[in-house]
């Protein structure tokens, strides 16, 4: 199967669309690599230094959802047929995706199958499961600063998932336990704090 930024470069840009897909259409391009594609593409728009206000809690749900499939073992995803048609705005879409595919490309280039066990085993993939549904919990509390690292965790570790590269998936879940840490001292001494904090162990560097 060709390389994930070709196929979304393809089917986004390359070939003519309706002003509008659904997620059954982006699920049609996954394949077999369908919980890592979902992993990667939901968590892009949190992902990035600019995320689009509004969609950290919806594909943080999805995202939730996802991990709990996840780790009671399921091989396809499931969603209500009503999520599946669901219209997403293709203009969207592709602008998540301008910022999006050049990180893609550049993962892509260390990305191989390696340390596989991590990705396909069944404690490999309880514990990314787990991961994986505490960044989505984060992603959904509406508070700046519990967003954006969780999401970043989540991509990098559904990206290992892609290519059964388990070495990318073990730095993802190092992202995710960074992610957890800040947004539990978000929760406890506010974002203003811990951006304070953060500032001052800059400066004195």
């Amino acid at each position: 199967m060709s390389k994930l930024s070709v196929e979304l470069q393809r089917y986004f840009f390359d070939e003519e669309r309706f002003p509008q897909v659904t997620l059954a259409d982006i699920l049609d391009i996954a394949g077999e690599r369908v919980f890592g594609f979902l992993f990667v593409i939901l968590s892009l728009p949190s992902a990035l230094p600019v995320p689009a206000p509004g969609y950290s809690v919806p594909f943080g749900i999805l995202l939730f959802l996802l991990a709990v499939q996840l780790l009671v073992g399921s091989k396809r995803p499931w969603f209500p047929q009503g999520w599946l048609n669901r219209p997403i705005d293709l203009k969207t879409v592709q602008g998540f995706l301008k910022g999006g595919i050049p990180w893609l490309q550049k993962i892509e280039l260390i990305s191989r199958p390696r340390l596989s066990f991590v990705c396909t085993s069944f404690p490999g993939r309880i514990i990314i499961g787990l991961a994986i549904a505490l960044m989505a919990i984060s992603m959904m509390i509406p508070i700046p600063g519990t967003n954006t690292l969780p999401a970043i965790g989540i991509f990098v570790t559904g990206f290992g998932l892609l290519d059964d590269d388990g070495a990318i998936s073990l730095g993802g879940l190092v992202l995710c336990v960074m992610g957890a840490a800040l947004s539990t001292l978000i929760l406890i001494f506010g974002y203003e704090a811990v951006k304070g904090g953060i500032n001052l162990i800059r400066q004195s560097f």
